[in-house]
């Protein structure tokens, strides 16, 4: 019986003992752990663009055995382009793209070219922040690249001349880009410059008179949009 009146005894006092412990206690604040911001980890985006153009040429060729510097204009154009891409969130981003590029003018004082391409290029280019914080940061910033691949070249020169017939060709094709940009988040706005170089544009007229054009470059002022998948 001792015991056990013993035992309720030491019961009692703890519990009257507790809340004076833990009002002794003191209050601590609590502690709010900020989200850790990563940043763009990386995704895929869509884009279009717009441009205007100039085409010069270093060389005109043709089967007649004429040799000559095509110098007196200079073609003049539009383009538009769409592409798929992804970039990478360390600045480094790759991309797809397909551009009709439609071109007139290019003379040589005689005969006028009228171009109709269709160019694909697999590209790569760096992004630097001038505002924001990093890579897609969100702000002002500037991109360089460069690209390569094909263009499928439909021509047609004027006056009509059947020594000069309509004409289509595959040429190799490489690119280089620069320019500046805004990123808005989701879009993403760029404007900048692209140079296109063809080593050649010709007719390919099998068993009839064909021209080359050789050491082609067409230069362009480019507008384009890129919105970010999510």
């Amino acid at each position: 019986m001792r015991i056990l009146l013993a035992v309720l005894l030491v019961a009692f006092a703890t519990l009257i003992g507790a809340p004076a412990r833990a009002a002794d206690l003191p209050d601590y604040p609590d502690i709010e752990i900020p989200e850790v911001d990563y940043g763009l980890q990386g995704g895929f985006y869509l884009r279009g663009s717009g441009a205007l153009n100039l085409l010069w040429t270093q060389e005109h060729v043709d089967t007649a055995g004429c040799v000559c510097l095509v110098t007196a204009g200079a073609g003049y154009g539009y383009s538009l382009g769409a592409g798929f891409g992804y970039e990478t969130g360390t600045g480094l981003r790759v991309d797809g793209t397909v551009d009709y590029i439609a071109n007139d003018g290019l003379t040589d004082g005689v005969n006028t070219l009228h171009l109709r391409s269709t160019v694909a290029l697999a590209n790569a280019y760096y992004d630097f922040p001038l505002s924001g914080g990093g890579s897609a940061g969100g702000g002002i910033g500037a991109y360089v690249g460069g690209g390569f691949g094909a263009a499928y070249n439909l021509t047609h020169v004027t006056p009509v001349n059947a020594a000069l017939p309509d004409g289509a060709s595959w040429t190799p094709a490489a690119a280089a880009m620069a320019g500046v940009s805004y990123d808005a988040g989701t879009w993403v706005a760029d404007l900048g410059y692209r140079l296109i170089y063809m080593p050649t544009i010709t007719n390919n007229a099998i068993g009839m008179p064909s021209y080359y054009l050789n050491g082609n470059t067409i230069h362009e002022i480019r507008g384009t949009v890129r919105y970010r998948i999510q």
